[in-house]
């Protein structure tokens, strides 16, 4: 009898044992894959994956508005693929207009693409290079530098390739935009996602100081509260003359298939027209043609294109006297912000918590200004080449707006942390003591 239980107890840790070299085995084959294909092919997909995506709705698009009465669907692939370029910095020439405003929406879904597949890429090389404890001890990890360099490369081959298949001796794209887009792209979204997925980024985050670490926490919370306030004042405007731009499709006596294709092209720049709110709230404004402008405190326009979200546009002439206060705005949110992040993580030294919402607050400011910089361009021929928010300007108001209220924020904080709080607690307690008694009567 004791002879089979020790029997069955071998077996059944023999199969265990075999279960485990199983799983390990598989987990290995799944982390190590080849470095150099894996990431070329990884790159190659995160370009081509919305590359398709924009060919396959142009081809869509063609059916829906003339049932393929006119053009060809060589013709619709190729628009597909210069609205991708487009994406990608590249200009764009229709009728012999040039236009090289970006559609950051398309640019937002490339970038999203992008994070998806690396966040792959990175698990499935994982295996390669030293453990942790070997990175521990000093030993020098190349395979996130290594893999993030073949990702990018496969997607610039990809963007080269479309630029050489689409072009035409009207449309010429640029082929240098397309790969230097796909180096900030893979920069930007590639590498932080292979960084990611491999597990590297848990190694490397926590030898970054808790002072940078809190000044980009602070600098990310403004601009995700501003890009959310920006995009609720755009709306707002919007539904306030919402008649304008139904009377604007109604005028162009659009079907079902071009009022679609309208919303896709409104989602495509909606990034954009973010961006202008945003300018228009901070103060500077922005202009939608030659010799216009739109801002809190004048309002010129001239003729528009029929596009309907341009009905968000306020009216022509002197501003409301509240709009001059929509200024204020920038400051509040950097106050709240930065005084959340100080009550999180206090830091009773007066200077440090002054010095870090006022980095969090101008790293904000700088990098809304570099967003800013991309949202506008030629949009159309003659005055409608210069559309766009002013750029120099919002980075002076934004650095001062979100400077100013973080340095505030988190002072104010602060001071309640040191003794704001005993301090007001006395002179409720003083003010209390001076009340008048009321008796009680049951």
């Amino acid at each position: 009898m004791t002879s089979l239980q020790s029997s069955s107890a071998r077996s059944t840790s023999r199969t265990a044992s075999r279960g485990r070299t199983d799983a390990a085995l598989r987990q290995d084959l799944a982390t190590s894959r080849p470095l150099v294909p894996t990431a070329s092919i990884g790159g190659a997909l995160a370009a081509g994956g919305p590359l398709l995506v924009c060919m396959a709705v142009a081809v869509v698009g063609w059916f829906l508005t003339n049932a393929g009465e006119e053009g060809s669907p060589s013709g619709a692939l190729r628009v597909g693929a210069h609205s991708w370029l487009a994406a990608h910095g590249s200009t764009l020439a229709v009728e012999g207009i040039r236009l090289t405003a970006i559609p950051l929406g398309l640019t937002l879904l490339c970038a999203w693409a992008t994070w998806r597949v690396g966040r792959r890429v990175g698990e499935s090389v994982s295996g390669h290079g030293p453990d942790a404890a070997r990175i521990a001890d000093g030993e020098r990890d190349w395979t996130v530098p290594i893999a993030a360099g073949l990702f990018t490369t496969g997607y610039a081959v990809v963007g080269v390739v479309a630029c050489a298949l689409a072009s035409t001796a009207a449309s010429s794209p640029n082929p240098a935009r397309v790969v230097l887009w796909s180096i900030l792209i893979g920069g930007l979204a590639g590498l932080p996602a292979i960084a990611l997925g491999s597990g590297r980024a848990s190694i490397w985050l926590p030898v970054i100081p808790d002072a940078v670490r809190d000044v980009a926490l602070v600098s990310w919370r403004i601009l995700r509260t501003w890009f959310a306030i920006s995009l609720f004042a755009l709306f707002a405007a919007f539904v306030v003359d919402f008649s304008t731009a139904a009377n604007v499709v109604s005028q162009l006596h659009a079907d079902a298939g071009a009022i679609a294709l309208m919303a896709l092209a409104t989602a495509a720049v909606l990034p954009n027209a973010m961006l202008f709110s945003s300018s228009y709230v901070l103060g500077p404004g922005f202009t939608v043609g030659t010799g216009t402008t739109v801002s809190t405190s004048l309002v010129v326009l001239g003729p528009l294109p029929m596009f309907p979200l341009l009905a968000a546009l306020p009216d022509q002439g002197p501003t409301p006297w509240w709009t001059g206060w929509l200024m204020v705005i920038p400051v509040i949110v950097a106050a709240v912000i930065a005084g959340r992040v100080q009550r999180d993580r206090p830091v009773l030294a007066w200077d440090r918590a002054a010095i870090r919402g006022c980095a969090g607050g101008i790293t904000a400011g700088v990098v809304l200004a570099m967003l800013t910089a991309f949202a506008g361009g030629a949009v159309g021929p003659g005055r409608m080449s210069d559309v766009g928010p002013y750029t120099f300007d919002v980075l002076l108001h934004a650095i001062t707006s979100f400077g100013i209220g973080g340095v505030a924020g988190a002072l104010l904080v602060c001071w309640w942390q040191r003794d704001g709080g005993d301090w007001l607690t006395s002179r409720l307690g003083a003010v209390r003591g001076r009340l008048p008694r009321i008796p009680f009567r049951r």
